[in-house]
Parts: C-alpha cells; sequence; structure tokens
C-alpha cells in the first residue's frame, strides 16, 4: 500500500489502482494465465480441476464475417477476461430440441474449454484435443463432460466449439462459398492450441487429437492434411471417419441454391452472390432452412457438411477425395485409432422406435411406404454408389429377406444401419491405412451396452433393447447427462480407456487394460486385426480383408 502524508491527485490515482490491485490478490494464482491477449482468469471446480471455458481463439463469425474464413482472435483484453462461464453452442437445428423449431445456440461461438487436474506435480501434462460430434450439424461443447478424465490427475482437455449446419458447411464449391468452414473453425483452433496450450500447463508435443461421430471423421480430415500443418502426436476417431458415407456431401450446390430460393436471395449465379444475400438474413432462418432438407423425423441427418473444395481456393481444407489422399501418401503419419461399438448404428435406427403421436404407431412402419427411396436418401447410398436405389434394395435383401420393416425386425435393421453408416466405412479406413501408412494403424470394436444410452433416448423408449449404441464408450471417458450412471463394469472400463489414452500419447503404445493392440500398419497378413472389448474381457479379433 502507498502511503503518504502529502500527495497530489497523480498519486491518489496511483495509490486507489494498487491498493484495488492488492486487494485482488488471488487466493489461488493457479486460475490465472496470461498469454497474448492478455490475463485470463478460471475456475476452481472444488479442488479436482481448474476450468477456462468460452476462450476465443477466432473472432465471431458475424456480420461481415458470416461465412468468411476464420479469423485469429486479435483483441487485447485491459482487465482480466473471465473464462469461468460456460460456451455457448454454435447456432444450429438440433436433434434433441423438442418441437418442430429446433434452432438454438449463437452465432458469437467460436470457443475453446480447457480442463486441468490440480496436481502436485507441476510438470507439463499432455493433452487430449477433443472434437465434439453432431452430424456436422448440431453438438457443442458442453456435451460432454471432463470430471471423469480430470480425476486420473494425468491429461489435459481441450474442447473445440466449431460452426456447424448451414452456418459452418454451406457450399457452392466455387471461390465465393467453398464450404469447410466448421473444419476451417477446427484448424485455425489446433494452431491457437499448439502455440497457447503451454501457459496453461499443457505439453504442446503431446497432443492427442480425438473426436467422436462427425468428430472421428474431423479427426480423420486432420490427419489427410499436410504433414507440415500437424500439431498431434497421435489420433483417436471414435464411431466416424472420412469414408463414412455420410460425411462428404456430394450435391452441395443443389442444396445451397435451394436454401438460398428458400430465403428469397434474388441473385443466385455464384456463391458470392449467395453469401452476399444470406450476410443480409437472420442467423436463424439460415438455420431454420435445414427443415426443407428432412423427410421424416431428424433424417437424413447430416444435410449440410464436408466438401470437395476447388483446388485453387485460398484456405482450401479438402480438395481431393480421401481415399485419394491416403493413395497419394501426402498426409500426416502419425499412429491412429480408429474404433466403433457393436450397434453404432442405433443412431439413428433407434429413432425408427419412436411412437408417432399422430399414428400411434412407430415410425419404423413409415419405411414401408418408400422404402427404397428413403434409405437411399436416409443412408447416404449415393455416396457408396451410382445406383443407389437399386442398392438399397440388395440391402434390404441381406438384412432383412422378404420381412417388413415393422418394430419385431429393429435388430436386423439396427445391423443394416450399423454396417452402412459405420462399421463398413472405418474398417475400409483402417485397410487403406495399413497399405500407405508410415505410422502404427489401430482399431478395436466395443460391445457393453449402457442401461440407458442414446438409444433409449432417441426412442423415447426403455422396453427396447438396442445393444451397445453410439457414444456407449465415448461416454464413458466424457460423460453425458443423458447416459445412466456407470455400473462397476462400466467404471473398471472407463480407467482402463482413460490409461490407454494417457499411455498412447506419452508413449505412442496402445494397450487396454492387459491386451496389446495390433499395429495393422506392419501386419503382412490377409486380416485385419481389432481388439474386441467387452465389459470383463479384451482380446484380438481378426477380420478377413
Amino acid at each position: 500500500m502507498v502511503t503518504k502524508t502529502v500527495i497530489t491527485g497523480g498519486w491518489i490515482l496511483l495509490t486507489f489502482i494498487i491498493s484495488a490491485a492488492l486487494s485482488e490478490v488471488p487466493k489461488n494464482s493457479k486460475l490465472f494465465v496470461e498469454i497474448a491477449n492478455g490475463v485470463l482468469k478460471g475456475k476452481d471446480n472444488n479442488g479436482r480441476f481448474i476450468s477456462w471455458e468460452s476462450v476465443p481463439y477466432a473472432e465471431a463469425p458475424v456480420g461481415e464475417l458470416r461465412y468468411e474464413l476464420p479469423q485469429p482472435y486479435g483483441q487485447k483484453w485491459n482487465v482480466t477476461f473471465d473464462a469461468s462461464q460456460k460456451a455457448p453452442a454454435c447456432m444450429q437445428w438440433d436433434q434433441f430440441v423438442e418441437g418442430k423449431n429446433k434452432v438454438h445456440g449463437s452465432e458469437d461461438c467460436l470457443k475453446l474449454n480447457i480442463y486441468k487436474p490440480l496436481v502436485k506435480d507441476e510438470k507439463k501434462l499432455p493433452v487430449m484435443v477433443f472434437i465434439h460430434g453432431g452430424c456436422f450439424m448440431f453438438g457443442g461443447v458442453n456435451v460432454n463432460q471432463p470430471d471423469v478424465l480430470m480425476a486420473s490427475g494425468k491429461i489435459m482437455l481441450v474442447t473445440i466449439a466449431y460452426r456447424v449446419g448451414a452456418l459452418g458447411f454451406l457450399s457452392m464449391q466455387d471461390e465465393g462459398l467453398p464450404g469447410n468452414l466448421g473444419l476451417k473453425d477446427q484448424r485455425l483452433a489446433l494452431q491457437w492450441i499448439k502455440e497457447n496450450i503451454v501457459h496453461f500447463g499443457g505439453d504442446p508435443k503431446k497432443i492427442l487429437l480425438t473426436g467422436f461421430s462427425a468428430g472421428g471423421a474431423s479427426t480423420h480430415f486432420h490427419i489427410l492434411q499436410r504433414p507440415e500443418e500437424n500439431v498431434a502426436k497421435a489420433a483417436v476417431s471414435f464411431s466416424g471417419v472420412a469414408l463414412n458415407p455420410w460425411v462428404i456431401i456430394r450435391n452441395p450446390r443443389g442444396r445451397a441454391l435451394k436454401l438460398a430460393q428458400h430465403l428469397n436471395c434474388p441473385q443466385r449465379n455464384n456463391g458470392g452472390e449467395i453469401k452476399n444475400c444470406l450476410k443480409q438474413r437472420r442467423a436463424e432462418d439460415i438455420v431454420g432452412g435445414t427443415k426443407l432438407f428432412q423427410n421424416f423425423a431428424y433424417n437424413p441427418f447430416t444435410v449440410f457438411g464436408p466438401v470437395i473444395e476447388p483446388q485453387h481456393i485460398p484456405g482450401a481444407f479438402l480438395t481431393h477425395h480421401p481415399i485419394d489422399i491416403v493413395k497419394s501418401g501426402n498426409f500426416t503419419h502419425i499412429p491412429w485409432l480408429a474404433s466403433y461399438v457393436s450397434e453404432d448404428g442405433g443412431y439413428n435406427a433407434a429413432e425408427l422406435m419412436l411412437i408417432n403421436p399422430q399414428t400411434g404407431r412407430e415410425l419404423m412402419y413409415e419405411l414401408n411406404e418408400n422404402w427404397a427411396e428413403l434409405l437411399a436418401t436416409n443412408l447416404f447410398l449415393d455416396n457408396i454408389s451410382e445406383h443407389p436405389v437399386e442398392y438399397a434394395r440388395q440391402l434390404k435383401e441381406k438384412y432383412l429377406g422378404h420381412l417388413p420393416f415393422y418394430p419385431e425386425n429393429y435388430a436386423r435393421v439396427s445391423e443394416l444401419y450399423t454396417a452402412v453408416l459405420f462399421s463398413d466405412g472405418i474398417l475400409d479406413s483402417l485397410k487403406l491405412h495399413r497399405q500407405y501408412s508410415h505410422a502404427p494403424v489401430y482399431g478395436y470394436v466395443y460391445n457393453n451396452p449402457a442401461d440407458f444410452n442414446v438409444g433409449q433416448g432417441l426412442s423415447k423408449r426403455t422396453d427396447v433393447n438396442f445393444g451397445t449404441v453410439h457414444m456407449d464408450d465415448l461416454s464413458l471417458i466424457l460423460p453425458t447427462s443423458s447416459r445412466s450412471p456407470p455400473r462397476s463394469d462400466e467404471k473398471r472400463v472407463s480407467q482402463n480407456f482413460i490409461e490407454m489414452l494417457v499411455n498412447f500419447v506419452e508413449s505412442g503404445n496402445l494397450c487396454y487394460d492387459h491386451c496389446d493392440f495390433a499395429d495393422n500398419s506392419i501386419q503382412n497378413s490377409p486380416y485385419l486385426f481389432l481388439t474386441s472389448i467387452t465389459g470383463d474381457n479384451c482380446e484380438s479379433v481378426a477380420l478377413k480383408v
């Protein structure tokens, strides 16, 4: 404290400033972090971990920045930035919002959440970066919670928000509106993490890039970037890869034109004209236009997603098909794990078991009226076959034969959805990478259903056995409020998963409990080796290539 008997006005001001500063000396200085923009103050979560939430990595993509490349956040903070507030979801058409209007969220959303366990050892910790799922259409950084991961005390967590749906992936595949803005947001966020995580206590040389579903596909896309752009030591794709049929949009121009017409854009000759028009429209109206493209319930679930951009576009993210990128060898060769669960297709097959209040019957019955065309559209079969309707008929014959789409045949329908939407593309990706990757390639399949999971949530029913559904593994690492509390066997699985991830980024080796994963990149074998994980066991399984 400054004490003088005779002081000038300037000294009075200085005395006030110093007094105020001293009165705010933090009891826990670990909450305060200084980066180039200024000082952030985090939150102590009951002595278990520190969180810094809503940390901006890009300027708000609003006004003239809507539909533009993300701009690095450059503002300077004159006062301490309050990083204790929950980050908003990016504006979206959210499947899990009740009612006809599913719009919620904010355009000003390009932020990160950072979590660090409170540990006595001050050494730099490895960092798990997580990209959320949601079909490239919805989701956010607050869906999955950090508590279980933080309890290990061995790893930090960073979650990335990125533009989704019509605001993040609308594309005319030209210079005016090339698309992939959500992926470009992620790219900028990863650069921010690489440059800044050391200030929060993280080791920038030990970044484990992970993602679930659309986030898993995003993780795969980042591996497919040029090696000089890589920030990660290793990567994990949970239940989603670039080769899943719902990932890359085949006709983005048609969808952009339809949305622009719906929003009364007078000029629609190119992406620049559409972009200029949409900058003048309400964001809620743009996102609300998603309903134009869905035929019943939340189907097809990816309306706007990644596209292949022209090569000359500044800042382009994806200019070749993923298969061609892998075959070229010009991608990031880091250890990669891709996984799925035994009934992954429960998203979104379980929604077919939802009772339609207008008919009093399951939605599945509605498939019977026009099943070939609906399957072709809702399973994205145009990304698999040049004749999607005929391919739908072949799938129906393979999985159901002459059986109709009735609720009693749900297990067969779920098997169809699992294969087409998830496991086939994941296995194809592992096979492709094992041929061309110079780094280890791993896979696992998980079979241990939660008592209440996405299946029950989508169907609003507990009288159906949905099996091990989408997110049943990930939610043991990063829990959600919508799944049942873990059983004793699931708690053991959870700890094994976390140890697996920590060891993966620390050493590059991959093992679950007592099971060492087989590295498929060095297997001179006609088989693809996966680790099969259940509630009480793990073992290596071989699949014929």
